[in-house]
């Protein structure tokens, strides 16, 4: 008899003003989408058992470009004290059937649904409290955290997001090898967002070599 599989949420981080950008990059376009409806939809075609999106700048203008079926929209107006607020607020809205749940970022479009099922597959099969990806020893993004760590997640302060309780809990830590760069390339500046438009699709989601990281 097979276990059941267990249940991750997605919790999309897209609440902040981009201020390096000097754009709005949660409206930038990407293929037939946007940055972040790129983001959602890769999410969407994952495994992942329910998918909510946090916003704050500009948060009704954004959502009206989004196909938000299937998903939960939470607006958190205290964005501007950092990630770690939004991280929060998505935490507090998962439902309670959750198991863990899975931080994407919105500017992360190249962080598609496969990559996203290999992580929730290393969570499966572990018993890992935290599952990261590394690509050529390099973090990356997306990360799962499990529940019994939210109450410390809830505890964060200022724009810290996560990177805490990745040395207090440094031995309980699976690091996943991900043969695609697609996890460490996001869009923080307008250079970066050139960079990313101008890469040809046979492209995307270059690969990386298959060495293991101890970092």
């Amino acid at each position: 008899m097979s276990l059941p599989r267990k249940k991750i949420a997605g919790v999309i981080l897209a609440a902040g003003s981009a201020s390096r950008m000097g754009k709005t990059k949660q409206l930038m376009p990407f293929g037939k989408t946007t940055l972040l409806g790129q983001v959602v939809e890769n999410a969407k075609e994952s495994a992942l058992h329910e998918i909510i999106v946090v916003l704050g700048h500009k948060a009704d203008e954004i959502r009206q470009t989004l196909d938000l079926s299937n998903t939960k929209i939470i607006i958190n107006k205290g964005y501007s004290k950092g990630q770690s607020t939004s991280l929060i607020k998505g935490l507090e809205n998962i439902s309670s059937v959750c198991d863990a749940a899975i931080f994407l970022l919105g500017d992360q479009p190249l962080v598609t649904a496969d990559i996203i099922n290999r992580l929730i597959n290393a969570f499966e099969t572990s018993s890992a409290p935290i599952i990261i990806p590394y690509c050529n020893g390099t973090r990356g993004n997306p990360v799962i955290i499990a529940r019994p760590l939210f109450h410390r997640l809830k505890s964060l302060s200022a724009d810290i997001g996560a990177r805490a309780l990745f040395d207090e809990f440094k031995k309980s830590i699976l690091k996943v090898q991900i043969p695609d760069n697609a996890i460490l390339i996001d869009v923080d500046t307008m250079d970066d967002y050139k960079n990313l438009i101008t890469i040809p699709d046979h492209q995307q989601g270059a690969k990386c070599k298959a060495t293991r990281s101890d970092e």
